[in-house]
């Protein structure tokens, strides 16, 4: 089992290198659904005569499709209406109807009205302002505006910027590099089951970056992200279970997991079932299984199962 053990080890370091930079953690564009019970000709009455609200009602519900055909001129006209009256929840609206068409004219309109809602304290428009700056969605990237913004959305409680600070702090982006801040942030995300904040806390405690190592509390972070069906947590929570550590032994367990992660894709943990099916660790030895799951990891390209496809094929085995 040591050719194991030592693919274990090699994984999760290459995993905390790639997942201390952070990918942005994406929230689902949603617009606020109207209050039930609403009708949408009375909401239109009173939208014509000027109220805010109503007119914020009726762009929402032409936007969603909401007791009336959805109409997304209709929804930008009236969202437009209650915005220019200040109404934060219908410029947060406005901005994610015109970032859904996507193109560098309606992300930049996008952009205009997330800053207007950013600038009234919204939490979620922050939060988009600065994945935008992140990622360079149609304005330069910029880490320092986007840290400022994960900032003032992390302050209100927002999970995905506290992760998304946490990721900026601990890579030094945008920010003074601080471990011990990305790991507060980190830890608040996590609480809010962030489960790639869950994963990182995980790295964090089995490596030492920034606390001691603590394998036990490795274990608990990547069980509550793999709980979440996190395919890299499922990985390394097999590796625990594989080699008892942080965990009592248990080479099932160590299947387990390692078969959610390899159903999510990940070619590590396919190419560890092959090697668990052909030696019979942990389940019954299998050679065909076996291959089966080093053609998945070698159809994705991973050299070592096809390597061992290929040794498999020239003695016979499968």
């Amino acid at each position: 089992m040591k050719k194991l053990q030592c693919r274990f080890l090699k994984f999760i370091v290459f995993a905390a290198i790639f997942f201390a930079i952070g990918a942005i953690a994406e929230e689902p564009a949603q617009i606020k659904p109207v209050v039930e019970g609403k009708e949408f000709q009375n909401n239109s009455y009173l939208a014509n005569q000027g109220n805010v609200i109503a007119q914020y009602n009726v762009g929402t519900m032409y936007a969603t499709g909401i007791g009336v055909a959805k109409d997304t001129a209709k929804a930008i006209e009236w969202l437009s209406k209650a915005a220019g009256q200040g109404h934060v929840a219908a410029q947060y609206n406005l901005g994610l109807v015109y970032g859904t068409n996507n193109n560098v004219q309606n992300n930049l309109k996008a952009v205009e009205w997330y800053t207007k809602a950013a600038n009234q304290g919204y939490a979620k428009a922050q939060y988009r302002l600065g994945e935008i700056y992140s990622i360079g969605i149609s304005v330069p990237k910029d880490l320092t505006t986007a840290a400022k913004w994960f900032s003032k959305a992390a302050l209100q409680g927002d999970a995905l910027a506290q992760y998304n600070l946490g990721a900026l702090y601990a890579s030094g982006e945008g920010v003074e590099k601080n471990q011990s801040k990305a790991i507060d942030m980190y830890t608040k995300a996590a609480s809010q089951n962030v489960a790639e904040a869950q994963y990182n806390l995980g790295l964090i405690y089995s490596l030492g970056l920034g606390l001691l190592k603590d394998q036990a509390k490795a274990a608990e972070w990547y069980t509550r992200s793999a709980n979440q069906g996190y395919a890299e947590a499922e990985f390394n929570l097999g590796n625990m279970y594989a080699t008892g550590d942080g965990v009592p032994k248990n080479q099932t367990k160590a299947v387990e997991w390692y078969t959610k992660a390899a159903n999510h894709k990940l070619t590590e943990a396919q190419y560890n079932l092959g090697l668990m099916y052909y030696y019979g660790v942990g389940v019954t030895r299998d050679l065909t299984k076996a291959a089966q799951w080093y053609a998945k990891a070698a159809n994705q390209g991973y050299a070592k199962a096809q390597i061992k496809l290929d040794a498999m094929y020239a003695n016979g085995e499968c």
